[in-house]
């Protein structure tokens, strides 16, 4: 009897070990996806003011929870969503406060030479890329999260 009361406590002991063991490896692989660089490309293509608070909440959001340093952010915009990019934007001041978080926003030149807007009409911190849609077919290829708004 005595035999089988130790035995149980040593296999109590064992799986206990497992358990925590197991907890450890789990925590220790949180600690490196949350060290990990995430990479994040915005597709905007309107010009309606909520979806670009949107856009701009998500990427703070993002840079919020899993740490700026661990997020790399790019908004593009092409087509109507150009509107928003503009200097007299609505979105400007928060537009202001995401490129000075880091957030990357470009503006699609082929839509640009399309409706004749040159960089001078772009808000203070937005810069181009050839194609909005090039631009995010390559992050895509590279790995990048792809969310549109």
């Amino acid at each position: 009897m005595y035999k089988t009361f130790v035995q149980g406590v040593a296999v109590a002991a064992i799986v206990s070990l497992g358990i925590i063991g197991a907890q450890a490896a789990d925590a220790d692989k949180g600690a490196s996806a949350a060290g990990k660089k995430h990479h994040v490309v915005f597709h905007v293509t309107d010009s309606d003011p909520v979806k670009w608070n949107q856009v701009l909440n998500n990427a703070g959001n993002l840079q919020k929870n899993i740490g700026k340093d661990n997020v790399e952010i790019e908004v593009v915009a092409n087509g109507p969503g150009l509107d928003m990019l503009k200097f007299e934007s609505a979105v400007g001041n928060r537009m202001k406060d995401a490129i000075g978080n880091g957030v990357e926003i470009y503006a699609c030149a082929a839509t640009m030479k399309a409706t004749n807007v040159t960089e001078k009409d772009l808000f203070p911190g937005v810069k181009t890329v050839p194609g909005g849609v090039i631009e995010i077919m390559e992050k895509q290829e590279a790995g990048w999260t792809y969310l549109k708004i």
